[in-house]
């Protein structure tokens, strides 16, 4: 018994000297092993960069959705006084429930909870369709549940990408959705546009917590955490202005529903730096729903090519001038001309008789533009062409820019060039040689994107700013030219006098192409079966504002023609514009915006009686007293009205938020620093937590939003408190 006792102490201590020295049995290495067994990991999710306006106005960003499970285990209701799954009997009513509010029917839905049932399984998800849930429709369930008395649905939060503005640049921004990878994962992945084109700036970089753990997964004491922060994505900031960007909008929804055309495009850009301020198209689809995609995911400002007809014919122009090869006062014959075999005619057909060149211009004769070309030579015009940037890529921070074909084998080529038949371009080379016309001779490289930051240091990523081409013209012929082009629309013989603006004087050119066949040669007939377009900028004298209008093939009613969508689109766009960038209109006076004054370090008290006597509306973020920051900054000019914040120590207290706008709520969760989290766009119609709630800044408060159109009264027609805390 010695013996055997004494041998198996022997060999147990032998045992344990070996893996205290080697650190392995059974060939597996025992650290290895119970790192496996107690190291617990927590992803940090990394937020999808946001994607915003020329003043910060949101237009893409991740927001607070969620994800519906359905617990079908019974071991999840064991200790429970109260069932924490979905009962057997209730497989149906449940089912009955859900189908109501998302995207499956119902038996779908029943099929799914017996299968997991039967196979015990703990729960069970239904995949695309319970995800992406809006805060709206979570709240619906559960009061349709609790009504019934079902149990075992639980929410978890989520994000999905979240578009505020609906139908708004649709073809420039693109969308981004999520995607499930093959192991399981999901992510937002860009699928279009600039949410594409950046998908990997976007992108964010998720972090983790590392820990020890006991065998039921809680975190032993003292055991060390070992945090990697997740790397949210960049966020990108776009030249648009929200605002013009709407006035786009609107116009062409109300065209487009008048005029069903096939299709139409909008493009307006500053002439003094080539910022690129709105831009769309129709057919156009909402981000967030995909709702009007079509096959076409072209952005057709840039990566589409039109013949563009009579618009071409302000740079024939600009390039006689400045060769001295333009005479107004001289004298043609209109109707028709002849090159060779070829026979190009006026609008008219037998023309207007003998009359000047300007007056020829004015009314957009093509012969005219012949017997130009004859002065200044085919050959010398192709030059200028070029010079205007045709016939190659402007170098747009976008992909897949098309470069257009500026046709130059034959002469008849180079005629039918001279009034916008037969070569090709984009609209964004119209825009950019416009500005040439615009910025007195200086030609402006067109760009989106303003600058990219890194949200996680402050470090600007890249700062784009305006971009010089070579001038194709002198400062004089573009003066020259913007006079030409403004008597096309005052003129008696005008072709334009439909864009005349209320209050602006604008300079431009109409145009009406052919639209070549789709299949074989030629071009389409018939009424309506055009490219109409318009080419303008305003005030003539200092052009503040270019926007090019086509609308292609619109349903024309009797008395209507095709000038009159483009000149709809075009007026309403361009006044609107004007008058929110305080251009002054003839007539009127400007109204001067007030400055905002440093009340860092001041008395709140003192402050908002300042503040409200130079016409803003205060609100203090705090309990009040020492103010220790402020938005907008010391400085900053603001319209009568505006809110200005003040941030204060001490606790926050909850204020109503009903009838605040987005920009609103944003500028105070940024001072606060509270998490509260927005769904939907407009003013605050429901909040989650009550006004006057005491809350810690990890507390989340979700706020519903609803468009202007749906609520009665908005926040600045209404009197709120002042002071925002305790």
């Amino acid at each position: 018994m010695f013996l055997i006792y004494g041998g198996l102490f022997f060999l147990l201590f032998g045992r344990l000297f070996f893996i205290q020295a080697t650190g392995q049995a059974e060939g597996r290495v025992m650290a290895a092993l119970a790192e496996a067994k107690y190291a617990r990991e927590t992803i940090l999710k990394a937020d999808r960069g946001t994607i915003v306006d020329r003043n910060g106005v949101l237009i893409a960003a991740d927001t607070l959705s969620y994800k519906l499970i359905i617990v079908v285990s019974e071991k999840a209701s064991k200790g429970s006084h109260t069932p924490r799954h979905v009962l057997a009997e209730n497989f149906d009513a449940t089912a009955e429930v859900l189908a109501k509010y998302i995207p499956l029917e119902k038996v779908d839905i029943f099929s799914r909870m017996t299968d997991y049932a039967k196979r015990e399984r703990w729960q069970l998800e239904l995949g695309k369709a319970g995800r992406d849930l809006s805060h709206e429709t979570v709240l619906a369930i559960r009061e349709e549940l609790k009504e019934k008395k079902l149990s075992g649905i639980l929410f978890l939060e989520d994000q999905k990408r979240f578009y505020p503005n609906g139908n708004f640049a649709s073809y420039l921004v693109g969308f981004a959705m999520r995607e499930e990878d093959a192991d399981g994962n999901l992510s937002t992945v860009g699928k279009m546009g600039l949410e594409s084109t950046y998908n990997k700036e976007l992108t964010g970089t998720d972090g983790k917590v590392n820990f020890k753990s006991d065998s039921w997964g809680f975190k032993l004491p003292k055991a060390e955490e070992v945090v990697t922060p997740a790397q949210d994505g960049y966020d990108i900031q776009l030249t648009i202005d929200k605002t013009i960007q709407s006035f786009v909008e609107d116009a062409m929804t109300r065209v487009e529903s008048e005029y069903s055309p096939k299709k139409m495009l909008v493009v307006v850009a500053d002439p003094k730096t080539g910022e690129i301020l709105a831009m769309s198209q129709r057919p156009s689809f909402h981000p967030g729903t995909r709702e009007g995609l079509t096959e076409n995911w072209l952005n057709d400002a840039l990566e589409t090519t039109i013949e563009p007809g009579s618009t071409l014919k302000m740079f024939t122009l600009a390039a006689a001038i400045e060769e001295k090869k333009w005479d107004p006062n001289a004298y043609f014959k209109s109707g028709q001309y002849t090159i060779y075999d070829r026979t190009i005619r006026d609008v008219v057909r037998e023309g207007w008789g003998t009359i000047t060149y300007l007056e020829g211009f004015q009314r957009s004769s093509n012969v005219s533009m012949a017997y130009l070309l004859e002065r200044l030579g085919d050959r010398t015009f192709i030059e200028y062409m070029r010079k205007f940037g045709f016939g190659e890529k402007t170098g747009i921070d976008l992909p897949n820019e098309a470069p257009g074909v500026i046709l130059d084998q034959y002469p008849s080529e180079r005629l039918t060039t001279s009034y916008g038949q037969g070569s090709t371009v984009t609209a964004m080379q119209m825009v950019q040689a416009a500005t040439s016309i615009a910025n007195n001779g200086v030609m402006m490289k067109p760009y989106v994107i303003d600058k990219i930051t890194n949200p996680n240091t402050g470090e600007v990523v890249k700062d784009q700013q305006p971009e010089e081409h070579d001038s194709p013209i002198s400062a004089a012929t573009a003066k020259e030219v913007r006079e030409v082009l403004a008597s096309t629309v005052t003129g008696e013989k005008g072709t334009g006098k439909k864009f005349a603006l209320n209050g602006y004087t604008v300079g431009g050119k109409t145009g009406t192409a052919e639209i070549p066949k789709p299949v074989g040669r030629g071009y389409l007939s018939g009424n309506g079966n055009y490219l109409y377009s318009f080419l303008g900028m305003a005030p003539v004298e200092d052009p503040q504002l270019i926007t090019y209008v086509y609308v292609q093939q619109p349903t024309l009613k009797v008395g209507k023609y095709g000038a009159d969508p483009v000149a709809e689109l075009f007026t309403s766009i361009m006044e609107n514009s004007l008058r929110y960038m305080n251009i002054v209109p003839s007539g009127e006076d400007v109204v001067e915006a007030t400055v905002v004054l440093d009340t860092v370090g001041k008395d709140s008290t003192k402050m908002i009686a300042k503040l409200k006597q130079d016409g803003f509306y205060p609100i203090v973020v705090g309990e009040g007293g020492a103010i220790e920051q402020q938005y907008p900054q010391a400085g900053t000019k603001l319209a009568e009205g505006s809110v200005v914040l003040l941030q204060t120590a001490g606790p926050t207290t909850l204020p109503d938020f009903t009838g605040w706008s987005k920009k609103m709520v944003l500028s105070f969760k940024m001072l606060s620093g509270l998490d509260i989290r927005i769904n939907g766009d407009g003013y605050v119609t429901e909040q989650s937590l009550s006004k006057g709630t005491v809350i810690e800044l990890n507390d989340p408060v979700v706020l519903q939003l609803k468009s202007p159109a749906d609520i009665y009264k908005p926040v600045e027609d209404q009197e709120e408190e002042s002071i925002v805390g305790g």
